[in-house]
């Protein structure tokens, strides 16, 4: 179809680089997290696998431990006082 990078029309230029910035924030931020959890298995399969930022949105906000993100903090100062 198009010989060169260079043909590619304009309209769809524009479009690629901000579905590749999408990606990139939301894989930055859900591998971020990941390590930060020290979760290795998740870490992988996110930087592994790429669904257009659908499995590290999901991560962030479902699977993974509240906070970062999500606004949620967990208080850890009052689970050893009763």
């Amino acid at each position: 179809m198009f010989k060169n990078i260079l043909e590619i029309p304009f309209d769809t230029s524009i479009w690629l680089l901000v579905l590749t910035a999408w990606v990139l924030v939301w894989k930055g931020l859900a591998l971020w997290k990941a390590a930060r959890e020290n979760s290795r298995w998740w870490f992988v399969a996110l930087m592994v696998i790429n669904t257009l930022g659908i499995l590290e949105i999901l991560y962030i906000y479902v699977f993974s431990k509240p906070g970062f993100l999500t606004g949620k903090k967990e208080n850890k100062s009052s689970a050893g006082e009763a």
